[in-house]
C-alpha cells in the first residue's frame, strides 16, 4: 500500500500553518502549489517526492513524513 499524508497535515507538520483551520484557509486561497499546480483541495493526498511550494519556498515530502 502506498503511504500518504494529507496536504493540511503536511502544512501543520512543516509549521506553515499552526492549525487545521489556518491550513485550510491557505489552501482554499490558492496559496499552495503541489508539483507546480495550485491546489485547493484541503485533504489532497501527498506521496513521497511531491513538491509543495508556499511563499516562494519548496518543501519536498519525504518518506519519513508519510504514513
Amino acid at each position: 500500500m502506498d503511504k500518504i499524508i494529507e496536504l493540511n497535515t503536511f502544512l501543520k507538520l512543516q509549521n506553515l500553518a499552526s492549525t487545521g483551520g489556518q491550513a485550510k484557509i491557505l489552501i482554499r486561497a490558492g496559496e499552495i502549489k503541489v508539483n507546480g499546480e495550485v491546489e485547493t483541495r484541503n485533504r489532497r493526498k501527498l506521496h513521497a517526492g511531491d513538491k509543495i511550494k508556499y511563499q516562494g519556498k519548496v518543501y519536498v515530502v519525504e518518506e519519513e513524513v508519510v504514513r
